[in-house]
């Protein structure tokens, strides 16, 4: 990492957007003190995280979900695993149930306590990781390319679950390389060689064909269509970020 400075709103949806490589999960992993700052200053909902001593007030205020659920499951079935991270934090134990219910429940796995998580799908078993994280209440949920090892209907699961805790008031970093998942995001950071390339609203850093292409990414398909239709000749009221907008847009 070299350079970077940039800070996030609470109630924010940030998507963290580069190719591999780029520096974003070493970005995130010091939110929550899985590596230690070295330089520079990091404040995370008002603790300082350079402190050693902060270190559990960080993960309690920052849950973070992983590429691969299953290296995130302790126990071998799904009530004992969502219970964890409560138990870690000495949470009452009569308050244990009613925490472990609400958690799965919002995340659509409510009757699924008694479940072994290998028996699950990846769509499911992400979920089932993400409600470990809901059940300790953080005021951050940290997304670390989360959707990548799902096929398309666990990545729309994970999506919407996403957009709900988004809704609710939760603060979201989101990292991906699918850049079609930023879109719905209140801020896109565009990370290459662990640095902030640029940082703005959807519609400006995804529409940039060029920094993106100096990023190594692509822009979403619809844009794409645009600037084709453009060189053709076929000027669009605007540039679309989404099928549902570049629909609109040729059937006018």
């Amino acid at each position: 990492m070299s350079g970077v400075s940039l800070d996030v709103k609470k109630g924010e949806l940030v998507a963290l957007l580069g190719r591999n490589g780029s520096g974003k999960s070493t970005l995130i992993r010091h939110f929550n003190a899985l590596l230690s700052l070295q330089e520079g200053e990091l404040i995370v909902g008002g603790i300082d995280a350079s402190g050693k001593k902060n270190i559990w007030d960080l993960r309690r205020l920052s849950g973070m979900v992983f590429q691969n659920p299953d290296n995130q499951f302790v126990a071998p079935v799904v009530f004992d695993d969502v219970a964890f991270g409560l138990e870690n934090y000495l949470v009452p134990r009569e308050e244990i149930p009613t925490r472990v219910e609400k958690a799965l429940d919002a995340v659509g796995m409510k009757g699924f306590e008694n479940r072994a998580p290998h028996t699950l799908s990846g769509g499911q078993k992400q979920r089932v990781a993400l409600a470990g994280v809901l059940a300790v209440e953080p005021d951050i949920v940290i997304f670390d390319e989360a959707t990548s090892m799902l096929d398309p209907r666990g990545r729309s699961e994970v999506l919407s679950i996403i957009r709900q805790l988004h809704e609710s008031g939760k603060t979201i970093i989101m990292i991906t390389h699918y850049i079609e998942e930023c879109v719905s995001a209140d801020r896109v950071i565009l990370m290459d060689s662990g640095k902030v390339v640029c940082s703005g609203a959807p519609e400006n850093v995804l529409t940039d064909r060029e920094r993106l292409k100096s990023a190594g990414m692509m822009p979403p398909m619809p844009v794409r269509v645009y600037y084709d239709l453009l060189e053709r000749g076929v000027q669009l009221d605007r540039c679309p970020l989404t099928e549902e907008e570049l629909t609109e847009l040729l059937c006018r």
